[in-house]
């Protein structure tokens, strides 16, 4: 079996500990947990856990996939998940032995040549409780502890040492806690300081958002919704009882690994939520996630353009303005023009994003070869004069193209006239003295007219 040690220091730590105590766990102003970082492990092979300080691997069934066992160090050290700390790296037989070189790299000394036997004993962690006695007897190093007769060893210092050395020798299997993936992503994290406002709390959950985005590339999925809910440090507020909790909802209209979006987002909704009192905890999960498919590639250049996604700049100025003033188009299914298209929030409660449907869905009279339709179309068509038994629009209009029929709305819904009745209708170009180009319509008589009842209105402008 072949092991990996790992541990995070941060760049300015000495490189020489000043006592033989053991090495600390990783330092707390990492951005990433202890779970995180042992997540991130997981990318690489499924036998992963804590000892003591250090995170083990085991890689003897996998190293092949990675190009060999330095090879595979080689990528950890490039897809290091904490930048601004210098990933220390062993490899060793046993994770005992992995464990006890790391420490001799972490103190800048060299491994000895006969390695489990000349290591020294204060790299053994079941040996520190007892190092002066051993001292005293004369033992220095692992081999002169193994040699003792091993019922008088466990008696006087206890199964454990003699089980760690017969693990670091290979006689017995190591038994380790193997760290998992969970299924679904929630961490808390205490706050250094009671966070007052949404500035100081944004800071404090771009710790969780880093160990969202390591939970998210091993799992390879995107998120689609995530909850950020902190405790809050008061139970009453002047006379006024406090609920437990807040928190908000983030959204997106497509999954994501970004964290860089998902933080402007939460800052966002940070900004327009007010803190009821001080927060302690800040605890963040994930509602909703999808498989991954991943960035595809491509040599166009049309596939590289730079700067931010439409659905991402829709989501920020929905969190900013409001949902209601963002507003997306949506195709109908309705024959008459004022009718084809609908607006509704960009972002709908508790729903993604809406996206416009595919032109072919759009209704059949918008694609007949014969439908010329105008680029420009009045919010509501508009009632036309009427002299001498000819429309006028800015002059009397004259006819060029036309009728094209229509007859809709015959369920008398809300599209249709004011009374429910259906649109009969007889569409024309024409052109105005003034205005050019208009389309214009008129209501043929039906049975809800009588014949001298009809009406000219002006519905579109062509440029």
């Amino acid at each position: 079996m072949q092991w990996i040690a790992l541990q995070w220091r941060p760049e300015d730590a000495a490189a020489t500990p000043s006592s033989d105590s053991p090495a600390p766990r990783p330092a707390p102003e990492l951005p990433l947990s202890l779970e995180a970082l042992g997540w991130w492990a997981l990318r690489y092979t499924p036998r992963v856990a804590w000892l003591d300080e250090a995170l083990v691997l085991e890689v003897s069934a996998c190293e092949r996939l990675w190009g060999g066992r330095q090879g595979l160090m080689r990528l950890m050290v490039a897809d290091n998940p904490v930048p601004r700390s210098r990933l220390q790296k062993v490899q060793g037989a046993t994770a005992h032995v992995a464990l006890a070189r790391l420490r001799l790299f972490a103190r800048g000394q060299k491994p000895p040549a006969d390695i489990p036997a000349a290591l020294p004993l204060h790299t053994l962690t079941a040996a520190r409780p007892h190092l002066d006695v051993l001292a005293r007897m004369g033992c220095r190093t692992w081999g002169d502890v193994a040699a003792l007769p091993r019922g008088g060893l466990s008696r006087r210092f206890g199964a454990a040492l003699r089980e760690a050395l017969d693990m670091a020798w290979g006689l017995r299997p190591e038994r380790h806690t193997w760290l998992t993936l969970p299924d679904s992503f929630e961490q808390k994290l205490e706050l250094p300081a009671l966070a007052e406002n949404a500035h100081e709390l944004m800071w404090s959950a771009n710790r969780l958002l880093a160990a969202l985005q390591v939970w998210l590339r091993v799992r390879q999925r995107g998120v689609l919704a995530l909850e950020l809910e902190w405790t809050l440090d008061l139970k009453r507020y002047n006379g006024v009882d406090l609920p437990p909790h807040q928190h908000i909802t983030v959204r997106t209209a497509e999954p994501t690994q970004d964290m860089a979006h998902l933080r402007r987002l939460m800052s966002e909704r940070l900004a327009l939520t007010q803190l009821a009192a001080p927060a302690s905890w800040l605890r963040l999960r994930s509602i909703e996630t999808t498989p991954w498919a991943g960035a595809s590639t491509s040599f166009l250049p049309e596939d590289n353009r730079k700067g931010d996604k439409l659905h991402e700049l829709v989501e920020r100025l929905s969190a900013r303005l409001g949902p209601r003033e963002v507003l997306v188009p949506v195709v109908q299914a309705d024959h008459r023009p004022e009718g084809m298209q609908g607006w509704q929030p960009a972002l709908r409660k508790g729903a993604p994003s809406v996206k416009p449907k595919p032109a072919k869905e759009a209704n059949a009279a918008a694609q007949q070869p014969d439908a010329l339709f105008p680029p420009w179309l009045l919010r509501e068509p508009l009632p036309l004069e009427m002299r001498d038994g000819h429309p006028c629009y800015q002059g009397r209009l004259r006819s060029l193209v036309g009728p094209q029929k229509l007859e809709a709305g015959w369920w008398g819904d809300r599209g249709g006239d004011e009374g429910g009745h259906p649109a009969v209708r007889d569409y024309y170009v024409a052109e105005s003295p003034e205005a050019g180009l208009v389309w214009v319509f008129r209501e043929r008589p039906s049975g809800c007219f009588a014949a001298g009842d009809v009406r000219w209105f002006l519905q579109g402008l062509y440029a």
